[in-house]
């Protein structure tokens, strides 16, 4: 089937098979690898991505599903020039990750936080970020990375 829909601010149109997910379509047909797989139920927060502005599972979400809507991968945070979005600089500043496994899915889960509310509090950092699983880091780091980015994103729009 023919697809089109925005991809990092432009458009794209690919053929994909019907059963194709959306992570598949990143990872195997656009050479995105950012997006992680790993558990592929809806569990780890790996292959999070944004579809609309909302952070979902690109692992479970069938490609066709985007059809005419906005994807963000971690490939499109960054600026073109190559400056770091501030909660990817955050989290390089903050050590918040370690293998880097889960980073991409943290990253835009925490855009899409910061998004919805520029200035959460440690308790709506942590839970809004449950559905993101770190092996290797624990979580003191990240939720420090995020709130720093809050501030930097703040002083940004001033």
């Amino acid at each position: 089937m023919r697809l089109c829909f925005q991809l990092n601010g432009r458009p794209v149109e690919i053929e994909c098979e019907a059963a194709d997910t959306l992570a598949e379509l990143l990872r195997n047909h656009l050479n995105l690898t950012g997006t992680k797989v790993s558990c592929e139920v809806q569990v780890c927060g790996a292959c999070t991505v944004l579809v609309g502005g909302l952070p979902v599972s690109s692992c479970t979400l069938l490609a066709y599903e985007v059809r005419d809507k906005n994807v963000v991968t971690i490939e499109g945070l960054a600026q073109p020039d190559g400056t770091l979005h501030p909660i990817q600089q955050a989290f390089i500043d903050d050590f918040a990750f370690q293998c880097g496994f889960c980073t991409p899915g943290m990253i835009l889960a925490a855009k899409a936080l910061l998004d919805e509310n520029p200035k959460p509090s440690e308790d709506d950092v942590i839970h809004y970020m449950d559905g993101n699983i770190c092996r290797c880091t624990g979580y003191v780091p990240i939720v420090r990375a995020i709130q720093k980015a809050a501030e930097t994103l703040k002083e940004s729009k001033k």
